[in-house]
């Protein structure tokens, strides 16, 4: 007669498990990185977070309207959050720089970059007034996602849908304040658009309504618009 089982567990896989372990080690400091990010954001009554290609180059006409948004938030007194690398990120960061330095002295946005860490691609651009270097992406993203006045989307890669898909979610499921999310291009927007109304609505995967949760745009004027418009927290 076999013995009976003294654990419902599976037998260790030690390599497997060796592996699990080196994770959470270098998980461990998660908690510290969002209270850093947390320390810089909560100095700002009133902050906007952009998001786009780190690819995009300063020639692209996405690249100069980045740079014209974030200066006109900024010089409204919106600090302006970014992944701190470049191509857009930079962009963002730059337009955000130019108008503190137009308003120096005044009381007015910031250009903040929340970098990642990676072995190639991503170095922190130089037009950040404050910066944090990340080593993890999920707390980055939490940092921020953390209750932007708005968040702007121009053309982007993976990373990029991986940010719009993860504040759509915790929008439509109340996990966080209602904002807007504005989608900067329509020809690169438009066919995302698509699938959405297409595919997820039509085959119920999303409620009516979900298709909403953003506004699609060429327009800076009405980027600025659909931002100050949100009253949603304190100093606007």
């Amino acid at each position: 007669m076999e013995p009976k089982p003294t654990s419902n567990l599976p037998d260790v896989c030690a390599p497997r498990d060796i592996m699990l372990q080196a994770a959470m080690i270098r998980l461990g400091d998660i908690d510290e990185e969002i209270q850093a990010g947390y320390n810089i954001l909560r100095k700002y009554h009133k902050t906007v977070t952009i998001f786009g290609s780190a690819r995009t180059p300063e020639d692209n006409p996405y690249y100069t309207r980045a740079v014209e948004v974030a200066e006109k938030l900024a010089g409204r007194g919106y600090a302006v959050v970014s992944g701190g690398g470049y191509g857009i990120m930079s962009a963002a960061n730059q337009g955000a720089h130019t108008a503190v330095q137009k308003g120096a002295g005044k009381v007015g946005g910031e250009s903040i970059a929340f970098n990642i860490k990676l072995p190639h691609e991503q170095h922190l651009n130089p037009y950040a007034t404050e910066s944090y270097e990340f080593q993890h992406f999920a707390p980055r993203k939490i940092v921020m996602t953390l209750y932007a006045d708005a968040y702007i989307y121009f053309p982007g890669g993976f990373g990029t849908m991986d940010e719009l898909t993860e504040i759509l979610t915790l929008i439509q499921t109340g996990k966080t304040q209602k904002a807007p999310v504005i989608l900067v291009g329509s020809k690169f927007w438009n066919k995302f658009d698509e699938f959405v109304k297409e595919a997820m609505l039509g085959e119920g995967t999303i409620s009516a309504g979900d298709e909403n949760l953003y506004t699609i745009t060429d327009s800076v004027d009405e980027v600025i618009k659909l931002v100050t418009a949100n009253k949603t927290y304190c100093s606007h």
